[in-house]
């Protein structure tokens, strides 16, 4: 955690959530990045190595990146939902946040209920301006199509979430796969990589 970064507690609708923010220094924000973390039930939280990474590549690009704990996780309050209670917390933090066009990020499990919360804001007319989801859980969860332009990386020694996997999610939208070479699901020694790709496909 950053020595800048700062702790707020919004109202969600299972109770309290707790958020990290981190901004960027010297400028005036581009916009909002929600960056989503891996599984509550195997240990996933907002301190989570590659949720940091990804918030720490969006806040210099120019982001206030919003990371939530998950319901059930750290200070947030209640209980573990199967994704259905966690797309509403991450819709709760964009409406208190009054933000448009927000930038979704994840990894994981996050990535998942990333994907499923935008698709629910397309509907709603406020589409997000970018995606980046990383080992996007496509085996363990309903994972729907995502905007052509979503940023998607996924390991390629990934035991997690096998490579094949997104692949075959992917291959039906003609969305293209980052691999990283002999990375695993959480990118162990590659998190400077990742942190690259995300910056260097930007625009």
């Amino acid at each position: 955690m950053r020595a800048s970064t700062r702790r707020e507690l919004l109202a969600g609708p299972a109770g309290k959530i707790e958020c990290a923010v981190d901004e960027p220094q010297g400028r005036v924000p581009r916009g909002v990045a929600l960056v989503a973390h891996p599984h509550p039930l195997f240990g996933g939280t907002l301190e989570n190595k590659v949720v940091q990474t990804l918030a720490r590549a969006l806040v210099e690009l120019g982001y206030t990146a919003w990371r939530p704990n998950f319901r059930g996780v750290g200070a947030s309050e209640g209980g573990h939902d199967q994704g259905r209670g966690e797309i509403e917390d991450l819709a709760a933090v964009i409406g208190y946040l009054k933000c448009d066009r927000p930038v979704l990020a994840g990894f994981s499990f996050g990535a998942a209920i990333q994907a499923r919360l935008a698709q629910r804001l397309v509907k709603e007319g406020n589409p997000p301006a970018r995606m980046v989801l990383v080992g996007v859980a496509v085996k363990h969860a309903d994972v729907p199509p995502v905007p052509a332009d979503t940023i998607v990386i996924h390991g390629e020694e990934d035991t997690t979430v096998p490579l094949g996997d997104v692949l075959a999610w992917a291959r039906p939208q003609d969305l293209p796969v980052i691999v990283v070479p002999g990375a695993d699901h959480f990118f162990h020694r590659r998190l400077h990589i990742l942190r690259a790709i995300v910056q260097n496909c930007w625009r």
